[in-house]
């Protein structure tokens, strides 16, 4: 049955966007990266794999791992590039849930130079597009932390329904807990289009 089921590209583009897997070769410039965005993912994403990179070294284990999860088809990590510049600009997550309905579950960051410029959005579409059209999901959820207005506002931008709200599920580093909205969408509602 694994084998039957449909690939995630390892390569797709948007507009503005070229959208791949992470490889070897990446780690350098994934740990300036994570090091630049250390404070934004601290407060809304410490969990994301960029937190805690400790060095260039461990950033390249990172970026082998992934790829190598991305060809088992247990998540995919797709960095976002700019077609002008060739700069990361966000980075999305998507991992099956369960085949069976089949349901995903899809998460991202903006790379802190690039925020409010649309990048994330426009990842977010050209992932759903692959999930929904070629992956053949029925739906898909998102899990962010209250507070982060800018995340909410993309899921909003993409037609997910806000369906619940988890209290305190989250332990920050510095000891505050946060409050979580979980976001659904449909595949008949991102056809409806």
């Amino acid at each position: 049955m694994e084998n039957s089921r449909p690939k995630f590209p390892t390569h797709f583009e948007s507009e503005r966007l070229i959208l791949r897997c992470y490889q070897p070769g990446d780690g350098k410039w994934y740990y300036a990266m994570s090091l630049k965005n250390r404070e934004h993912l601290m407060h809304f994403e410490s969990e994301n794999v960029a937190y805690n990179i400790a060095s260039e070294e461990a950033a390249e284990e990172l970026m082998r791992d992934l790829a190598n999860d991305w060809k088992k088809g247990s998540g995919f990590f797709i960095g976002a590039f700019d077609k002008k510049t060739g700069k990361f600009v966000a980075q999305v997550y998507a991992a099956a849930v369960d085949w069976r309905l089949p349901e995903f579950e899809i998460g991202y960051f903006a790379e802190v130079e690039h925020e409010g410029q649309g990048y994330v959005t426009e990842a977010v579409r050209a992932t759903l597009d692959i999930i929904f059209n070629q992956l053949h999901a029925h739906r898909v959820r998102l899990r962010c932390d209250e507070t982060n207005l800018r995340s909410i506002r993309v899921a909003e931008r993409c037609k997910m329904t806000r369906e619940g709200r988890l209290r305190e599920n989250k332990r920050r580093p510095d000891g505050t807990y946060s409050n979580a909205l979980i976001f659904g969408l449909l595949k008949c509602e991102y056809l409806a289009d």
